[in-house]
């Protein structure tokens, strides 16, 4: 084996090597990006919560005030 063969196979192992690495600083970007993503949507769905929770309480306190939702025993009615 001359010595352009062996600088052909480094050559070759230093392009290689560069690619694997240019490779995986991208997957490493496009980790962070989906953990950033992940954090926001956690988030978002702990404010969406809460808001539904209060809306819940606000339907169900409308609910019990008003004469429409409540309960009625209609025997009793037709009885007196």
């Amino acid at each position: 084996m001359n010595s352009d063969d062996g600088d052909l196979e480094n050559q070759a192992e230093l392009e290689e090597k560069t690619r694997l690495i240019n490779q995986v600083l991208e997957l490493q970007h496009t980790l962070e990006d989906l953990s950033a993503r992940v954090d926001a949507v956690k988030e978002e769905n702990l404010k969406l919560k809460s808001e539904n929770q209060v809306l819940g309480q606000y339907i169900e306190n409308l609910m019990s005030a008003s004469s429409v939702f409540q309960t009625t025993d209609t025997r009793n009615k037709r009885t007196k």
